[in-house]
């Protein structure tokens, strides 16, 4: 299996391609070309959804486990005078998770930088950004980019609204900090991260199995029905963050959580418990839990009809949907359990 530092690096090379919701290009390429060096069969469907295909011993029946590709950011909404442009939220993105700094509007002919900013702070009461000082946390509303561009070079950029914005590369390199990584996105190119190393080591799987790097979740799973609706599965497992906080009993290190509910309903008692029981085989323990304000690839798809059974797997995660920190050896035990699954 892979090092820590083995996987750190793999996840670092997924960061640091763009793909908020809908322009999911680079990544996309990316994975074209990582999935078809590991000699399996890969695509891109219709609905941006990157699929690799492994057979497996009986073909009359399949599973998939999807890992979303898309991460979150901001949306232009106008393009005002002196380069100023107003954004408004893609996903589940709060402009005081980044703060001040560095963003890349993705323009149709060339990538512009700019700062995401609130204003000045030595102000009294008679400026707007008082009121954040001492009442109220920083809304999209409130913000706005600087890019020191004219209308004309934004434009000239194919700059424009419905421009996705993202956090700056340059903000984007992870770090070790221990056995754990530290970055933005590790809401999803973690997850893209154990489906590369599935593809890697899974040779012979029981049925055939399908590695999803699905688009446009955080924006409603919309990759995940398409392919949900088109693909006959015998089950659906998606690969998420878990979050660490006070009001869920999950705790922090190397033992992924298995979810049993979140804001969607119910997942499939009976896969999990294949799931359980695949993990006692490793001797691997699994947390349990029931999120709130949550969903997946795979709760959706169930909700819809889409699939009869779901599960998602997720590894522990701090600061979810902001600078995530995720332990190495949960992401690594998320692969060597799935392994296990896929094999039996």
């Amino acid at each position: 299996m892979w090092n820590y530092e083995q996987l750190f690096n793999i996840i670092e090379e997924l960061v640091m391609h763009h793909s908020p919701s809908g322009v999911e290009t680079e990544i996309n390429e990316f994975l074209l070309q990582k999935f078809t060096a590991l000699g399996v069969e890969v695509w891109c469907d219709r609905a941006d959804n990157i699929i690799a295909k492994i057979p497996g011993k009986n073909q009359d029946r399949a599973i998939a486990i999807t890992g979303h590709k898309d991460e979150i950011g901001a949306i232009v909404k106008t393009i005002g005078e002196a380069g100023r442009v107003e954004v408004r939220r893609l996903g589940g993105a709060f402009p005081w998770v980044y703060g001040e700094g560095v963003v890349d509007l993705l323009g149709d002919n060339q990538t512009i930088s700019g700062v995401l900013s609130f204003g000045s702070r030595h102000v009294s009461h008679e400026s707007p950004q008082k009121v954040q000082q001492e009442n109220t946390s920083v809304k999209w509303e409130n913000a706005w980019i600087e890019t020191k561009r004219t209308t004309a070079e934004l434009e000239a950029a194919g700059i424009f609204p419905g421009t996705r914005v993202v956090v700056g590369k340059h903000r984007k390199a992870p770090i070790r900090l221990n056995d754990h990584i530290a970055s933005y996105t590790l809401d999803n190119k973690a997850s893209v991260a154990i489906l590369l190393c599935l593809a890697e080591t899974v040779k012979q799987p029981a049925v055939d199995v399908y590695l999803v790097a699905s688009a446009k979740e955080e924006v409603g799973a919309i990759g995940a029905l398409f392919f949900t609706q088109n693909q006959k599965l015998d089950a659906l497992i998606a690969l998420e963050i878990c979050p660490l906080s006070s009001e869920y009993p999950i705790e922090d290190g190397e033992n992924p959580v298995l979810l049993v509910q979140d804001a969607y309903g119910i997942y499939d008692q009976y896969l999990n418990r294949e799931l359980r029981q695949c993990a006692q085989q490793l001797d691997m323990d699994l947390q349990l839990a029931i999120l709130s304000g949550f969903g997946s690839d795979a709760s959706i798809a169930m909700k819809f009809g889409h699939t009869a059974r779901a599960a998602c797997l997720s590894f522990p995660t701090e600061n979810t949907h902001g600078y995530e920190i995720a332990h190495l050896g949960a992401i690594s035990n998320c692969i060597k359990l799935l392994k296990q699954f896929c094999e039996l």
